[in-house]
């Protein structure tokens, strides 16, 4: 009596998660491994040497019809006593498609949509974050890579660098989707990176991480810190000055053109690609910041590219953080300074709150009001930009030195 075949259907197929195989009749099996990737195997007793597995190919490049067809074949060999492995698979298989690892296909896709990218920092970056922090990674088949792969890379640096691990996240998850459009995984595969209704019930939420880790210094010390800083030399010491001026974030600074700079009207533009709104942000300059602008390059005719420079690149993002350890002010991040600024707008002025908000390219929840702003508040923000300079060429208010 010959044993049923065709025991797999394709819902049952995308239901199946234990790992192990899965029959489908006639040496034909699903083999699940114990990080969820799916492949076809062929099993034949025949031969010596005992049960004997063939691999197929991954189910995201072989179809349930296509690998039955390859079984058929080689069922007739095994029977015919030919080796089904020899003889059948090459032909069978030509067509198959090769999975690549994920560092393979890390760098395709980067190579491939990096022209779309007009800050070439941010294409060194890409590149930077997965061989850093990805090397788990590398060399496992794209097809292969499972939730406990992405968790082995996440949980080491989610509390202790959160913006860097969401980077990290995203751009796993970026890579793992354009796996999947190209058929290197199952068109039926949850996106192992993706956050919401996934890693988000197995990490702690961003929000909680954000609280108390950008530590801030009081804007009481600010004053007596920029005094400090000023009194220093170096490229990376004038970008955070800019910074704390600006009250923007290090991205921005490090990736500040001069292109993006109307020295006649004293207003910087970032381009919306640059911030992580999505949206264009203005910023009206202060006194001091046009006059750090023009100390750093006085020269019109040599205003082109980054304004930070460091040789022939632009700053990296630690270049800020190096000052601050050089200067053994502890217990301050860089992002830090933008609650400094945040905490003085509402502790210490008159300026209205959602005006700051817009200073530090927050998102006004009242939508109305938001458009307001955006149409009206320049000149009022350049106010509130100027006492912010102001301030921090002003003495200390409590005569604290800065430690």
């Amino acid at each position: 009596m010959s044993r049923p075949i065709h025991l797999l259907n394709a819902k049952k197929i995308q239901h199946l998660k234990e790992p192990g195989r899965h029959s489908d009749g006639g040496g034909l099996y699903l083999r699940i491994t114990k990080q969820g990737a799916k492949s076809w195997v062929f099993m034949t007793g025949k031969g010596g040497g005992g049960r004997k597995e063939i691999g197929l190919g991954p189910y995201a490049s072989l179809t349930l019809a296509k690998a039955r067809e390859i079984a058929e074949k080689m069922r007739e060999a095994v029977a015919t006593n030919r080796d089904p492995k020899g003889v059948i698979a090459p032909a069978a298989l030509s067509d198959a498609i090769a999975i690549p690892t994920f560092g393979k296909f890390a760098d395709d896709y980067i190579s491939s949509v990096e022209e779309g990218w007009k800050n070439s920092k941010h294409r060194q970056q890409w590149r930077n974050t997965l061989r850093d922090y990805c090397s788990s990674l590398t060399d496992l088949p794209v097809d292969e890579i499972s939730t406990d792969n992405v968790l082995k890379v996440l949980r080491p640096i989610w509390s202790k660098v959160p913006e860097t691990a969401d980077r990290v996240r995203n751009r796993i998850e970026k890579i793992l989707s354009a796996a999947k459009a190209q058929g290197f995984r199952p068109k039926d595969a949850a996106n192992p990176a993706q956050w919401r209704g996934h890693l988000e019930l197995l990490l702690p939420k961003k929000g909680k991480l954000s609280r108390g880790h950008h530590r801030a210094l009081p804007y009481l010390k600010a004053p007596t810190f920029i005094g400090q800083l000023q009194g220093r030399g170096g490229v990376a010491a004038k970008a955070l000055e800019f910074l704390i001026l600006t009250a923007v974030r290090t991205g921005n600074v490090i990736e500040a053109q001069w292109e993006e700079i109307d020295l006649k009207e004293k207003i910087w533009t970032i381009p919306a690609a640059k911030m992580k709104a999505e949206r264009e942000h203005i910023v009206p300059l202060s006194g001091a910041a046009f006059g750090l602008l023009l100390q750093i390059q006085p020269n019109e005719s040599q205003r082109k590219g980054f304004i930070f420079r460091n040789k022939d690149s632009g700053l990296s993002n630690m270049a800020m953080a190096t000052v601050l350890r050089r200067m053994k002010i502890e217990d301050v991040t860089v992002h830090g300074f933008r609650s400094t600024f945040r905490d003085w707008v509402g502790d210490a002025t008159k300026h209205p709150e959602d005006l700051a908000e817009l200073a530090l390219a927050h998102v006004i929840k009242n939508k109305a009001m938001a458009a307001y702003r955006r149409t009206t508040a320049i000149e009022r923000r350049r106010e509130l930009m100027q006492d912010w300079a102001d301030y921090l060429a002003s003495a200390p208010k409590n005569g604290d030195a800065v430690t």
